[in-house]
């Protein structure tokens, strides 16, 4: 489905390149699996993203998803946390990407939301709708998250609970969301600082402090689709 693809892009790290493209995001935005009213919200967020500086809107990403954990991107950060479940969890997913044909790059996680899109925006569709409604809990989640904080970002994740269920029902959700405290505050962040060790090896930070990032058009086979 061109639509996962798209909010794969959008929801990954904006790099520069992402700005060539407007025509072929605007495009995929049309995707006939969304409702009208969802294809249009999602070029109006095409459309905001391309009208900033690249450098505004990637801080406004490093802003939304890079500070805290309750708007991160990896999906089993929601579920297993820093448990040794995570480390298998990531085992069998890597393996399943591979069974179909799917390799990561050398920094890429497997649970990181844009990559899984892209994975399922080559899958049939039914399959694509399975994956997604296992992870809707999550996906309900971050959309009301980021919705508590004024982000347009939600329109993408509320976009996948709707492909993925068919309607989009957050009130848990949106719940959850405002009684929950924040962790994106300087003295949230301050106390994670303090509370975390320093990482090292194939899941430390890159130096340059930039996320791996998808390409933003990129061939596939035919075998993937």
């Amino acid at each position: 489905m061109k639509v996962l693809k798209l909010i794969g892009v959008l929801l990954d790290y904006p790099a520069e390149a992402l700005w060539e493209h407007r025509e072929e995001l605007l495009e995929a935005a049309g995707d006939e699996v969304l409702a009208p009213a969802r294809s249009l919200q999602l070029s109006e967020f095409v459309r905001e993203l391309l009208e900033l500086d690249p450098m505004a809107a990637q801080e406004r990403w490093l802003g939304l998803f890079d500070r805290g954990r309750h708007m991160s991107l990896l999906l089993f950060e929601h579920v297993h946390g820093e448990s040794r479940d995570r480390g298998q969890a990531m085992v069998d997913l890597i393996a399943t990407y591979r069974s179909s044909g799917f390799e990561l790059a050398a920094r890429e996680l497997p649970d990181y939301l844009p990559l899984v899109l892209e994975y399922l925006s080559q899958r049939p569709l039914a399959e694509a709708r399975d994956w997604l409604q296992h992870t809707s809990h999550i996906l309900k989640l971050l959309a009301a998250r980021a919705a508590e904080r004024r982000s347009p970002y939600a329109v993408l994740f509320e976009a996948l609970v709707e492909i993925a269920e068919g309607k989009v029902e957050l009130e848990i959700a949106r719940r959850c969301a405002i009684a929950e405290p924040r962790d994106d505050t300087a003295e949230a962040m301050d106390q994670v600082w303090e509370e975390e060790a320093v990482r090292f090896g194939p899941e430390a930070p890159a130096t340059d402090c930039k996320p791996p990032q998808r390409p933003v058009v990129q061939a596939q086979s035919s075998d993937h689709r």
